[in-house]
């Protein structure tokens, strides 16, 4: 019992402190919490995308990232545009009145709604070095017999963290019952997600500099 609960706690724990922080995709989740709209397919998404990209370091598929440096400025270039035209949106929301409520705000569409998703998902660099590369880097020290054992703890806390952030943003709709909270909920996003904008470009040059050296 002891041989699959230390592994799979390990793993658990260590995507845990990766995944429950501030940020883009995080962000929108609670976004569509608060509106109940399409969280369960969000919340599936999330989590099997997080599936794929552990799975992916414990397999070691951390060295093609590290051997395709430009296939990280890629993904910083897209995932730096994608950030700041949503923090556009946001912003121009908050500015219009366009968050109102949950009730009268506009509905955004399943397909829209994925996209957007995808995109904080899959063109975030920082999630093919930090989950995959350290994930992938933390499952090195685990027996070949337990990597599994390890990749489904942290799958398994992701599956958990997007679940219980997705449904469980309904608890604080009373807050949000009022235009106001969503202006200044649209104002801190839209903040942010220029902020994590300026950090991608910023941290993709800086990794240039360094090879470069």
């Amino acid at each position: 019992m002891m041989s699959f609960l230390l592994p799979f706690c390990s793993g658990f724990a260590l995507s845990a402190s990766l995944i429950v922080a501030i940020g883009a995709q995080n962000l929108f989740v609670l976004r569509q919490g608060l509106r109940q709209e399409h969280v369960g397919m969000i919340v599936l998404f999330c989590g099997f995308s997080d599936a794929v990209l552990i799975i992916a370091g414990v397999s070691g598929m951390g060295a093609l990232v590290t051997a395709q440096p430009m296939l990280t400025v890629g993904f910083t270039l897209a995932g730096a545009a994608f950030l700041a035209w949503y923090g556009a949106q946001a912003l121009r929301r908050a500015v219009q009145h366009d968050s109102m409520s949950v009730e009268v705000g506009q509905s955004v569409s399943l397909k829209r709604a994925m996209a957007t998703v995808a995109a904080f998902t899959w063109l975030n660099p920082h999630v093919y070095l930090d989950t995959v590369l350290l994930m992938g880097a933390a499952a090195t020290a685990q027996p070949s017999s337990a990597r599994l054992i390890f990749a489904a703890g942290a799958a398994s806390a992701s599956f958990l963290w997007f679940a219980a952030l997705g449904y469980g943003a309904r608890f604080l709709q009373p807050v949000f019952a009022r235009p106001r909270a969503w202006q200044v909920f649209d104002c801190i996003i839209g903040c942010i997600m220029f902020a994590l904008a300026g950090f991608l470009l910023w941290s993709g040059a800086f990794h240039q500099f360094l090879q470069q050296e």
